[in-house]
């Protein structure tokens, strides 16, 4: 799953040194994402993912890097298996 959010990423978010030279735990803000590349990150993942990210998940912290974004998904994914 992280190959895919790295892939997303890529697309839809600019950062300056680009998301390769970043680990799964770098914080994506301080790489340079925007507000604006995070509300772009948000939509274009839960297109792929065929998910909707509920206002409670709706933070700075949730989309600062693969790490937690991934989290996210897999409850999201798991949410949805179940229901």
């Amino acid at each position: 799953m992280t190959t895919e959010i790295r892939s997303i990423i890529a697309r839809t978010v600019e950062l300056p040194a680009g998301v390769d030279s970043l680990t799964d735990t770098s914080d994506l803000y301080e790489a340079g994402m925007t507000s604006f590349g995070s509300v772009q990150l948000m939509l274009a993942l839960e297109e792929a993912f065929d998910v909707e990210f509920p206002e409670r998940m709706l933070n700075r912290k949730l989309f600062s890097s693969v790490t937690s974004i991934s989290a996210a998904l897999n409850e999201l994914v798991a949410e949805r298996a179940e229901g």
